[in-house]
C-alpha cells in the first residue's frame, strides 16, 4: 500500500440519536482496508455529528481545511441524506461545492472528499440490504435497533468484497459506492 489515512466522517444527526456512525463503523470494520490508520484507542474513524444538512454543508469546508492541515494522511468523508429536494448525489454535491468554493476551497481539494449520500435516508439502504428491495422515492421504515444497522452494513461490506452486482444496488447506493471505490484506487496508487 502506498498510503495510510485516518478518516474523519461528517454526518447528519445528533450524537446518540443517529444510526449513521453505527452503519459506517461496521461497514469499515468489515471491509478492513489495510490503508486505514486508526485513531488512538480503538476508533477506526472520527465521527462528527452536524445536526441537519444545512449545518453539515456549512461545516464541511472547515473540516476539510483541518484535514488538509493535518496532511495527506487524513481523509474527509461526508454522509448525508438526499431529501425530496435533491434528485441525485451530483446535485447535492454541487450544493457542497458552492459553500466550499466560497470558503476558499479549490476544486482539487474538494475532489478529495468522499461523499456518501443515501436517498431518502440511510434506512432505505438498510431496507434494501435486509429485505432485498426498497423504493428510494419514499422514506424507508425507521430502524429501532443498532443490531439491524450493523447487520445491514456487514451485508454491504461482504457484497463489496465479493464484487456482487446482482441484484442491482439502489441508485444512491451505487453512486456512493463509486465514490468509495475512487478513494480505494487513490490509496492503492503510488
Amino acid at each position: 500500500m502506498a498510503n495510510r489515512t485516518q478518516i474523519v466522517c461528517l454526518h447528519e444527526g445528533k450524537k446518540g440519536h443517529s444510526i449513521d456512525p453505527v452503519f459506517f463503523n461496521r461497514l469499515l470494520r468489515t471491509l478492513e482496508p489495510a490503508w486505514i490508520r486508526p485513531f488512538k484507542g480503538s476508533n477506526l474513524l472520527r465521527a462528527v455529528d452536524c445536526g441537519g444538512r444545512k449545518q453539515l454543508i456549512e461545516r464541511m469546508p472547515e473540516e476539510l481545511k483541518a484535514c488538509m492541515n493535518i496532511g495527506s494522511q487524513t481523509t474527509l468523508m461526508v454522509w448525508a441524506d438526499l431529501d425530496d429536494d435533491m434528485n441525485n448525489g451530483g446535485q447535492l454535491k454541487a450544493e457542497f461545492w458552492l459553500t466550499a468554493k466560497a470558503e476558499g476551497i479549490t476544486q482539487e481539494q474538494f475532489e478529495s472528499v468522499v461523499f456518501i449520500f443515501a436517498k431518502d435516508r440511510l434506512e432505505n439502504w438498510i431496507q434494501y440490504l435486509i429485505d432485498g428491495v426498497t423504493d428510494e422515492n419514499i422514506e424507508g421504515p425507521r430502524v429501532k435497533h443498532n443490531r439491524t444497522v450493523r447487520d445491514a452494513a456487514k451485508k454491504l461490506a461482504e457484497r463489496c468484497k465479493q464484487i456482487q452486482t446482482d441484484p442491482p444496488l439502489p441508485p444512491s447506493l451505487e453512486w456512493s459506492c463509486r465514490n468509495w471505490r475512487q478513494l480505494v484506487e487513490r490509496m492503492r496508487s503510488p
